[in-house]
């Protein structure tokens, strides 16, 4: 059995973030994920990072959150990742990070719907990417150990405190178990519930209600009003802040909140000269996925659910909190779309997203860092037994019988999308809650009987996990 003092379970710029400041705490950490290096750099992101570079201080920028969030906004939790806005970009280019700039050396910023002043900046579609592959080199600069192609399988928790994890290799098809102190999870937010389990599972967020974790923010659905129609093809909101228009069919401009209830398109047709070096990838994704050309067509969009910020509730500090923000589940740390960090509220503001994975990542991988240097191993034989554990799950899933991984994955999206679509009514929520509770009844059954290499049997996993969450969702 390996013993690591931290593990991080993710693969995207909050976990990334974390294992940096976990590491420069003056602990060495490991990170888990079930995909590989580079994996999280392949998705293009919703939009740049949000930062007050022409203001006095972040409080309109809070404000504009808090607007955006209404009342389920954390007013504190707004305030501090917004104040940590500017000290975070500046961190990123003593790293490398190449901003778009405008006249004077600055980094651009553009005006952005539900910005009060122009605020958004970064590196035109590649902001996500870029920031992802940056915070790869930093954690291989610090010699962080990464585990690939491991996906944790359950938190071992005892007496409310962290004592390990078991896992599946993918690779080999053999159950790990491994013991550590602290966990932060930093997963993938739970989108793919609405779309396919590969744009994102929740596994953190999963993880942490399976551990006995009351989950915070689940009704908390934000809609991303650039996704070309018919696709799962999701655009930068960057491109509204250098040029872009949302029209109706009439070709009048409307509000994004409109774009649920018109026929909408993004008119990219006079996209700033300056701005179409820095969005040459919308171009060409565009084109694959629709055939358009956007110097002569326009592009029909929709509004999807493209990120989630509901997951395991959190203090100032990435700790996992319990009996109503009371107490700390001891080890357990989250952050970015594994957590709830009570900034986005039921509204997002763009820019936001990146900011609150990257400034929560910190502030978990800082205090965990610190942490364990004083804790101590313990619960070995609750590791051993959840291995076994694990090792049971799955041979009831490629022994049992029950809906295929495909037809379980379809079953679920439509009930989703018909309980987010709809009237959502006291009788519709019902009767999704009764088609969920029969979809789990039913069971998943996997038709591969191998165990190396076997990503049925992985999304089988994912898919029970995305299950839970959506059960949550409806309670929400």
């Amino acid at each position: 059995m390996e013993s690591w003092d931290l593990a991080i379970i993710g693969s995207g710029t909050a976990a990334l973030r974390a294992a940096i400041a976990a590491a420069d705490a003056g602990t060495v950490p490991i990170i888990l994920d079930g995909a590989g290096v580079g994996s999280a750099s392949g998705s293009p992101g919703l939009a740049g990072l949000a930062v007050s570079l022409d203001e006095v201080s972040s409080i309109g920028h809070r404000e504009d959150t808090i607007a955006a969030g209404g009342e389920l906004c954390d007013k504190v939790a707004a305030a501090r990742t917004c104040g940590a806005a500017v000290d975070t970009l500046a961190q990123l280019e003593r790293w490398g990070l190449v901003l778009r700039r405008r006249e004077g050396g600055l980094p651009h910023v553009s005006q952005t719907p539900d910005h009060s002043v122009p605020r958004m900046t970064g590196c035109g579609d590649a902001t996500v990417r870029n920031v992802t592959r940056l915070l790869e080199e930093q954690t291989m600069k610090r010699g962080i150990s990464r585990r690939t192609d491991l996906m944790t399988m359950s938190l071992v928790m005892d007496n409310g405190q962290i004592r390990g994890l078991s896992a599946l290799d993918i690779n080999s098809g053999k159950i790990v178990g491994i013991q550590t102190k602290a966990i932060i999870l930093a997963t993938d937010g739970h989108q793919g519930i609405w779309s396919t389990p590969s744009n994102g599972a929740g596994e953190g967020a999963s993880l942490a209600a399976a551990a006995g974790i009351t989950l915070r923010g689940m009704a908390n659905l934000p809609r991303h009003p650039l996704t070309i129609r018919g696709t799962d093809t999701h655009l930068s909101l960057d491109l509204l802040g250098s040029g872009g228009r949302v029209r109706n069919n009439a070709g009048d401009d409307v509000e994004l909140s409109e774009v649920d209830v018109d026929n909408c398109i993004l008119d990219l047709r006079n996209l700033n000269s300056d701005a179409e070096v820095w969005f040459s990838q919308t171009r060409r994704r565009i084109k694959d996925r629709s055939g358009l050309d956007i110097n002569r067509d326009v592009v029909p969009i929709t509004a999807t659910i493209a990120a989630t910020t509901g997951g395991a509730p959190i203090d100032e500090h990435g700790r996992v909190t319990i009996e109503e923000g009371n107490r700390w589940a001891t080890g357990l740390y989250a952050a970015g779309r594994s957590a709830n960090s009570g900034v986005h509220g039921v509204g997002l503001l763009s820019g936001n997203l990146l900011l609150d994975d990257l400034v929560g990542g910190q502030a978990a991988g800082t205090h965990a860092g610190e942490w364990v240097q004083n804790a101590s191993f313990g619960g070995s034989s609750l590791v051993s037994e959840a291995q076994n554990a694990a090792q049971d799950r799955i041979e009831a899933l490629q022994n049992g019988v029950g809906h295929s991984v495909g037809q379980t994955a379809a079953t679920l999206i439509s009930i989703m999308s018909n309980s987010v679509n709809g009237s959502r009514d006291e009788s519709s929520l019902k009767a999704a809650k009764q088609a969920l509770t029969n979809l789990s009844a039913a069971g998943i059954r996997v038709t591969d009987g191998t165990s190396v290499m076997n990503m049925e049997l992985a999304t089988a996993l994912k898919l029970e996990g995305m299950l839970t969450l959506a059960d949550s969702i409806i309670d929400a």
